[in-house]
This record gives structure tokens, sequence and C-alpha cells, in this order.
């Protein structure tokens, strides 16, 4: 009896204690649930959200307008146009916008106005007033070198959007000029190689290209084409394809070479390697909007309708006959940059480089000299050092032009010493040379002399003088 009644007595105990414990536990989540409640309901939902854009930039080019949200992590997002007035609405999920976009420059682009406004909660969406229609493209960014996360947003104009192809007859004769494209390495966020006192390579290969445009555009039978016509980004492949649309006859590559010492100096000039030139011959064949390209710029030959062993063939010629024009030009700029700048390799060398894999194009990579050298560095950053390169890489590819001009070219039919009386005839699709000799009663090779051609292959567009006897 009485061990029972102790017992219960423990019981009682063990059950109270219980009991407390729990309504302790429970006023002590109670109170953890209460504090969130009161953040919530006290504290701007923004300040709960995933994703903080730290940075916004935008860059105008001839090519597009380019908006690069920085982010803190990445984002999920979705863009829709407006009109009536014209408006882009970008949605970005779990985002707020911690960087400040009422003082960003929108001069030269098609956003009027960048406002933004968080939306359902911890959400965020950007308005962009336009001043025109535009074509948007939108595509997130992974880190990369002292870049983080990024959200790329570019606007196409109704101008941008249609293909850029200059194909422009000069001159009184009405023959082509021989267009050099010519391409300032790195830009925008990719400052390339840095220098002492903070040189970017970016500037330094604009000044040098800008100059080396002038030359060509004052030299009658050339007109220069600027790849990179300010300070922004281009991919690789937007470069050559640039080059392309203005259907080049040369293209060049300008940079400003870096070492991890500071002991390294002296200019290079790069050709595309035959391993390089293999690589890409093979993924033409494997691409079709590659196969449906054409070999000799617009009018020439298109691989879309040939089957794998002739186009094979095709792209091969086309090939080794542009990395042979290449480094016999590639020499004429070694020898006329020699007396400007030291050299650091003595030959034409030879590298897989993307931006000199068009396959009928004759390339040059030209590295003007090591910009982590200090006495380097300071030489590329003077005016008269860039205008001296500028001069000797023009009169290196002019050399190499004028000896070798591109057929159906007004430096051809000069180099020639054709009548300038002679009568011309404008290539349409389906000519042949032989059906335009026999059109006009002339042989097919006089029409080939007279217009400095080596082979029966013409193109349209091109303009043909007729000879008169």
């Amino acid at each position: 009896m009485g061990n029972r009644s102790s017992n219960d007595s423990v019981a009682r105990v063990t059950t109270t204690r219980m009991t407390r414990s729990i309504v302790a536990t429970s006023t002590r989540r109670s109170r953890w649930l209460l504090g969130w409640v009161f953040l919530l309901i006290c504290c701007p939902a923004t300040l709960f959200a995933q994703t903080v854009i730290e940075g916004v930039r935008v860059r105008p080019s001839p090519e597009r307008t380019r908006i690069v949200f920085d982010v803190s992590s990445p984002v999920e997002h979705k863009i829709f146009a407006l009109q009536q007035p014209d408006r882009l609405v970008i949605d970005i999920d779990a985002t707020r916008l911690g960087a400040a976009i009422d003082g960003i420059d929108l001069q030269d682009t098609p956003i009027r106005q960048m406002r933004a406004a968080a939306r359902d909660g911890d959400n965020l969406r950007v308005v962009l007033d336009l001043t025109d229609e535009v074509k948007p493209r939108s595509f997130v960014l992974k880190p990369i070198m002292q870049y983080g996360d990024r959200l790329v947003i570019d606007l196409y104009t109704r101008e941008q959007q249609s293909p850029v192809v200059h194909r422009v007859d000069q001159l009184s004769q009405q023959m082509r000029d021989v267009v050099i494209a010519i391409d300032a390495g790195h830009g925008g966020d990719d400052p390339g190689a840095v220098g002492h006192g903070r040189l970017y390579e970016k500037h330094v290969t604009l000044a040098i290209a800008r100059r080396l445009a002038e030359l060509f555009d004052r030299e009658p039978g050339y007109k220069p084409v600027l790849i990179r016509q300010g300070d922004y980004f281009l991919a690789l492949r937007e470069r050559t394809d640039i080059a392309r649309k203005n259907q080049a006859d040369v293209f060049l590559s300008i940079h400003a070479d870096a070492f991890k010492t500071p002991d390294a100096r002296g200019a290079s000039v790069y050709a595309l390697s035959e391993s390089g030139a293999t690589s890409e011959a093979a993924r033409w064949l494997a691409e079709k909007e590659n196969r449906a390209d054409l070999i000799g710029g617009a009018g020439g030959v298109s691989l879309d309708d040939k089957d794998d062993l002739l186009a094979g063939v095709l792209l091969d010629l086309s090939m080794t006959a542009s990395l042979t024009s290449s480094l016999a030009m590639g020499e004429q700029v070694l020898n006329a940059i020699r007396p400007v700048n030291r050299l650091h390799k003595r030959q034409v060398e030879q590298a897989a480089f993307s931006v000199l894999k068009s396959p009928d194009v004759p390339s040059l990579l030209i590295e003007t000299g090591f910009i982590s050298n200090p006495q380097e560095s300071a030489k590329l950053g003077s005016t008269s050092h860039q205008r001296a390169l500028a001069k000797a890489i023009f009169y290196g590819v002019k050399r190499h032009v004028d000896e070798h001009p591109p057929a159906g070219s007004y430096l051809a039919w000069k180099k020639h010493g054709v009548d300038e009386t002679l009568e011309s005839y404008r290539i349409v699709r389906g000519d042949t040379l032989s059906d335009i000799a026999m059109k006009y009663r002339v042989s097919t090779e006089a029409l080939k002399r007279a217009n400095g051609l080596h082979s029966d292959r013409i193109r349209i567009g091109q303009v043909l003088k007729i000879p008169t006897t």
C-alpha cells in the first residue's frame, strides 16, 4: 500500500515535469514563430530575395545594344514586348535590385528610359521604354575570370536585323575595291592584357586599327572595314562573321601580347596552323549552316549542293590558297615592322587561333608588342608609335595585295593595264565567263586578261570590262 502511494507520487512529479517541459518548448517555438511573423510583416519582402543585381551595364555597338546585369547568383527570367508605346519587360525571379539604373548612359541605344520595381513579393520587373521596336535575345553567362554570373539582354533594331553587306563599286572604272577587315582585339568587358599604368590592350588595339583603317581609306582601290568600332565585346565567331558579311578579301586581327615576366618583348605575326585549318574544314563540312555558306564571298561557290567528296576538295583548295597567301603576306608585314619595332619572332608563326579560321580569306593575327614589358607598354600607349605600327602594317599588306590582287578587283584590273574606255558588264545569276565572251564576241582568254582573272570563276554583282578588240 505504502509502495503504491510512493510510486503514484513519483509518477505525478514526472508527469508534471514533462508537462512543464512541453509547455516551455511550445512557448519557445511560439515566440520564435511570432518573431518571424513580426519580421515578415515589418520588413520588406525583397530583403529575402535570393539574388541581388550588383551592377547594370549598357553597351551600344553597330551590331546591337547589349545590357548586362551582374547578378550574385544564377537567375531565371523571361522577357516580352509591349507596344503603343514600345516597351520591353524583363521579369527576373527571386531577385532584388542592388544597383542604380537611373544614371546609366543610354545615348546611341534604342532605350529611352530604364525603370525597375518589385513584383509578386521577391521578384523583380525591369521595364525598358524604347524609342523604336526591337528584337530581343537573352541568355545567362556563368562566372569567368573577373566576372561573376550575368544575365545578358541583346537588342536588335530593324536596321541591325538586316544583313550588313556592303559591296560598292568605286572609282570611274566601276571595279570593286579590295576589302580589308581590321579587327581590334578584345573590347568591352574583355579588356585583354593590362600593361603598366593600367594601359588596356583593348584601347591600344582599337587606336592602331583606326589609324590603319584611315590609311587604307585614303588608298585608291582599297576599302577598310573596322570589325569593332568602339569599346564593346564581340565573340570570336562574330568577328569573322562580320568580315564575311562585308565580303572581306583580307582579315587582320590586331593584338598586344603579354607574358608572366616583364622581360619578353617584340612584335609577332601569326597565320593559321595546318592543324587548325584541318579542324576548321571538318567543322565547316559537318555544320549545315556552314555548308550553305559561300567560299569566296557573295556570288562565290556554295557547298550546300555539293556531295561530301566534292565539298571537301573545294574547301581544301580554298583553305590551302588562303593559307599560302596568309604566310606570304605575313612575311611582308614582318619586314615592314622590323624598322619600327623589335621582332619577337623573325618568321611568321602558325597557331590555331579561332579568329583566323575563315576558310577563304587570307588572315593574320599581329601582336604589335608586349604590353607586359614596361618599355614596350610605354611605346604602345604613344600616339606616334601607334601611327608608326599602323603605317608598317599598311605597307606590308599593300605590297602583297598590289602584287597579288584579288580577281575582279580594280587593283587586278589596273595591274594588267587595261584601257579605261572599255565597255563594262555586271554579272547576274546564271552567267558564265564563256557565255559573256560569246555574247560580246570576244575570246574567254581575252576577257580574263582584261579583268586580271586567273580562272573562270566569277561572282554575282562583279563588273567585267569587255575588250573592244
